[in-house]
């Protein structure tokens, strides 16, 4: 009787561990990788090297990050596993993250609110902003088994991208000044207009910037196994000592580029004033060259007809003129 109750305690166990327990469902808004005894189901012969997400890496970085495809476990259920068998479970929903934190040392970059950086004329800002990531469904075993800690990777290279570019950053060159440094130069001198010191390039061109950081993280789906969407960089603030320096260099380049422009709208006022005014005396020459045209090409077929009819025509000229004339000299001879 010992026996059978023993046996029957086992057979509840085991429904209860392999049945019961092995039941599982993905949410929405997840994605689940299953393994036995440790390892990721895979897909044979497949790898990232073979899927679009890797072409923003080098020939050296693609041996680096050389990851199997896994078969990923779609939304829905109920699934079963048995009991050497784990599932993971990942959100593939889309996260906001402050650009500053750091994921192994919450309290760096003054507590994970701004990250400092250095220009390129040795000015220390601190810059402000959020990362939208998500994890990528393409590259599952890369952010389960591959590396340790995804989002730090992701965090560390994209500050050491950033920093990298704040330091290089050279603005295009600003149309107002070229026009005027193109202008002066014609006439023998140059107005030696510039754009400005960098972090009025900074924020002139923060959307110029966000656009580098997007392109520069693309291979961050085939390294991390995590895409990100976008950067937002808002804000860029130099050291206090410097921003009633910067407001005085920013108000002396709008002056500069507002007298510019006035002088140019005024230039091209006097050109096109000329033009029409040229137009109008080419106009008014025309009009008298055109009745003398028209008289001469007159005169020359009357001619034509013969003599009698041009002395015929000027006698009627002459009387026509008389007719209008209150006085008439005419000479007489002695």
């Amino acid at each position: 009787m010992d026996i059978v109750g023993i046996f029957i305690g086992l057979l509840a166990w085991f429904l209860v561990r392999c049945l019961l327990s092995g039941i599982y469902t993905v949410n929405q808004n997840e994605r689940a990788v299953k393994t036995s005894f440790g390892r990721a189901e895979r897909i044979p012969g497949a790898s990232t090297l073979n899927d679009p997400i890797s072409a923003a890496l080098d020939a050296d970085e693609k041996q680096r990050y050389a990851y199997p495809q896994v078969r990923v476990i779609m939304p829905g259920g109920p699934y079963f596993k048995l009991p050497w068998q784990k599932i993971y479970k990942v959100s593939v929903a889309t996260q906001t993250i402050n650009m500053a934190f750091d994921p192994d040392s919450p309290s760096a970059n003054q507590g994970g609110t701004i990250v400092e950086a250095v220009t390129k004329d040795q000015l220390n800002t601190g810059l402000t902003g959020q990362i939208r990531y998500r994890v990528s469904e393409r590259n599952l075993y890369a952010y389960l088994f591959g590396v340790k800690n995804p989002i730090a990777h992701v965090m560390g290279y994209f500050v050491s991208v950033l920093r990298e570019r704040i330091a290089t950053f050279e603005a295009p060159p600003d149309p107002v000044a070229a026009a005027a440094n193109a202008g002066a130069s014609s006439g023998g001198n140059s107005l030696g207009v510039s754009s400005g010191i960098s972090i009025n390039d900074l924020r002139k061109n923060l959307r110029d910037l966000n656009e580098h950081m997007d392109r520069e993280c693309a291979s961050s789906d085939a390294r991390y196994g995590i895409v990100l969407d976008a950067s937002l960089i808002t804000g860029i603030d130099p050291p206090p000592e410097v921003e009633s320096a910067l407001a005085a260099i920013n108000t002396a380049h709008n002056m500069v580029s507002s007298d510019i422009s006035l002088a140019q709208a005024t230039a091209d006022q006097r050109i096109e004033q000329s033009k029409r005014a040229a137009e109008i005396e080419t106009l008014k020459a025309q009009a008298e060259v055109q009745p003398l045209t028209a008289l001469a090409s007159q005169l020359s077929d009357l001619k034509r007809t013969g003599e009698g009819a041009l002395r015929a025509y000027v006698r009627n000229v002459r009387l026509g003129l008389f007719s209008q004339a209150q006085q008439v000299v005419v000479e007489t001879k002695r």
